[in-house]
């Protein structure tokens, strides 16, 4: 996996050098800068050789979406920035997730506890035992260990001042794997402390060939059952006590594969007690003659973790295009709770005389004073109409662009209304305007109920869970003095 972090981490070297003289607010915001643009390069050599312009489309539907949320922008400028801000960040998602996975491999691989020349360095003393997961190698049978390097022993007089043994024992805690004592096959789980008690625990064996105090049993030469008795000596401060456990021992039958692995454990636990007061351990070359050949399983989770890095920039791509699907769902659901009162004020001017251009102006005029404060779609297209109608385009047309870009059948129709009163000259223009401002209400008022509605379901899950707190709460004071 390494060499795929390293690759990557190449690449994106090379687009930095490469896209030094892009501009963009970071080094991430320049590749993706460069990147498109070489893709824009590529699909206009695509289309030249006659091919279907797919991609045309979805960046027009994207000018189309931003357009409508800021029309007074080049679409095309916003769809640019839109692409290297995606992108952009998307390439920041990976490369920190590469540089994190990097260190997730090189912490897993940089000190590895088996050492060249097999061997494993001890801890001190005091310094707690080692695990470590190895693969054995013989005559290319490969066979797995997850095996234990103690630390270094004190010598006899070290052990008589610092001596703290202990082994803790219940007769379903020592049986390990086995169904039971009097059915005992393999090793025996012999603690050395008892959680909760201060006791410390020693075991004796009465037959230390086949079951030794490590609870290890070596049923391997025994031809039939045998009971040995096991002594566990419970120790605090100057008392003691003794309780013994009768186990019985029965033959172990082996298949291959476990002799070989049978070999090799008692090769290691020879070696170690060969070599368990020097600083290091030397794994055995061979058993039975037959060379060994040492692996340590590494556990390298960051391939898992790179993974979620990709999944994660895919979803963070994906929640990008929906956040402006959202937008322009706000941006609709705000243009028809403005709708009512722009309707409004235009009967209101209208009724004192201003003419439909005039009254436009007034909007824009009264929402620049207030634009600061926050901006509203509806009043930034009318600022965009009365711009247009500066400018010296009809009003025809104006109000017919002011109705298209709204996107909103309430807009067109407004927008209808008025052309076709500067086409016609009808008379009952104010007329239909003040119907036209009654349905508005209306619908205001049915839309604040739906989003009333809404904001009640949402709020259903939260209320659901207070209500599973406040039940729990009540029932367990209830049920313990009830059990007491």
């Amino acid at each position: 996996m390494i060499c795929i972090y390293i690759s990557i981490l190449c690449a994106y070297m090379m687009l930095y050098l490469l896209s030094r003289r892009e501009e963009g607010k970071n080094p991430f915001h320049k590749m993706a800068a460069y990147i498109l643009r070489q893709k824009r390069r590529l699909l206009r050599k695509t289309q030249g050789r006659g091919r279907s312009p797919s991609k045309d489309v979805l960046r027009r539907q994207l000018e189309d979406k931003l357009r409508t949320l800021q029309p007074g922008v080049s679409a095309s400028r916003q769809a640019d920035e839109f692409s290297v801000s995606q992108y952009g960040t998307m390439l920041a998602v990976v490369f920190a997730g590469v540089l994190i996975c990097s260190a997730v491999w090189w912490s897993a691989h940089g000190s590895p506890v088996l050492k060249e020349g097999g061997y494993i360095q001890r801890n001190t003393y005091g310094g707690g035992s080692i695990p470590v997961e190895l693969a054995a190698e013989v005559n290319g049978e490969e066979e797995l260990f997850q095996y234990v390097v103690e630390e270094r022993k004190y010598t006899e007089s070290q052990a008589e001042e610092l001596y703290q043994k202990a082994a803790d024992s219940l007769p379903e805690i020592i049986r390990g794997t086995n169904d039971s004592l009097e059915d005992v096959r393999h090793d025996l789980d012999l603690i050395t402390h008892i959680d909760g008690f201060p006791f410390e625990v020693t075991w004796e064996s009465s037959s230390y060939a086949i079951v030794d105090t490590d609870g290890r049993v070596n049923n391997e030469d025994l031809e039939e059952s045998v009971i040995v008795t096991l002594t566990a000596r419970f120790q605090y401060d100057s008392w003691s006590w003794e309780h013994q456990i009768y186990v019985q021992v029965r033959p172990v039958v082996y298949t291959r594969k476990e002799e070989l692995r049978s070999r090799i454990e008692a090769s290691l636990d020879q070696q170690q007690e060969n070599t368990g007061s020097t600083e290091i351990m030397k794994l055995p070359d061979s058993v039975d003659s037959q060379p060994i050949v040492w692996r340590q399983i590494i556990q390298d989770s960051s391939k898992y973790l790179f993974l979620l890095v990709l999944l994660a920039a895919g979803c963070i791509y994906w929640s990008s295009g929906r956040e402006l699907d959202r937008r322009i769902e706000q941006r609709k659901r705000e243009l028809l709770l403005d709708y009512p009162e722009i309707v409004n004020k235009l009967v209101l001017y209208m009724s004192a005389g201003m003419t439909i251009r005039n009254s436009f102006f007034k909007m824009g005029e009264d929402y620049k004073k207030q634009q600061e404060e926050r901006k509203r779609y509806a009043y930034e297209e009318i600022l965009i109409t009365c711009n247009e109608l500066q400018s010296g385009r009809s009003e025809n047309e104006a109000y017919d662009h002011f109705g298209k870009r709204c996107q909103v059948s309430a807009y067109m129709k407004l927008s209808t209304l008025l052309s076709q009163n500067l086409r016609k000259g009808s008379s009952d223009l104010l007329y239909m305007l003040r119907q036209e401002a009654e349905n508005a209400f209306a619908e205001r008022k049915s839309l604040a109920k739906k989003l009333g509605e809404e904001a009640g379901t949402k709020l259903l899950l939260p209320m659901m869970m207070m209500l599973c707190i406040v039940m729990v709460i009540i029932m367990i004071p209830a049920y313990f003095s009830f059990t007491v």
